[in-house]
């Protein structure tokens, strides 16, 4: 039987989720023994691959680079699970929102708060282009799954892994599955 291909990816959020997913613990052995594991900042791997089964993602789509990425995931995947709060609503890294355009929290952050040397950053690779508006997952591309938390509970994360292994789509359902926060 071929393993499930599993990927993680890391979006503009601040890793909790997959610090969570780390907290299932011995779990992770049995995970191991059912899912090749084929993208996640826990991997060097450089490309996202073909033919995904199952991914998380983490984080909202903050820059031009994170667009590109999930726009790539969700090619290459056959079902994505939007994983915690940033990529099912934006959360924290929505705040930026209500400042306005990507221009202003840029002066902001580099001009307005700086004590030496203020300066946007504009030389080539050093900081991907800020969208104007940060976005959850499923305002940019089809999500199948939402698990949300701020992070989700290695038990939370546990059953829905649980199910997709299984061939199974989870039931999230119980203050337990879907609360937020």
């Amino acid at each position: 039987m071929a393993l499930l291909k599993l990927a993680t990816v890391w979006l503009g959020g601040c890793s909790g989720c997959h610090m969570s997913f780390l907290d299932l613990d011995e779990w992770l052995f049995d995970l191991a023994s059912q899912v090749d594991l084929v993208y996640s900042p826990f991997a060097d791997v450089k490309e996202y691959p073909e033919g995904v089964d199952v991914v998380l993602v983490e984080g909202a789509i903050a820059n031009q680079e994170h667009l590109e990425t999930i726009q790539t995931v969700r090619k290459r995947s056959k079902l994505l699970i939007s994983f915690g709060d940033c990529a099912v609503t934006g959360n924290v890294t929505a705040l930026r929102n209500p400042l306005g355009s990507a221009e202003v929290v840029l002066e902001r952050s580099y001009m307005e708060t700086t004590n030496l040397h203020p300066q946007i950053p504009q030389e080539a690779g050093i900081l991907p282009p800020l969208l104007n508006k940060v976005q959850p997952v499923h305002t940019v591309v089809p999500v199948d799954i939402y698990l949300p938390g701020c992070p989700p509970s290695a038990p939370q994360i546990r059953a829905v892994l649980e199910s997709v292994v299984q061939g199974e789509i989870p039931h999230l359902e119980g203050r337990e599955f879907i609360k937020f926060g």
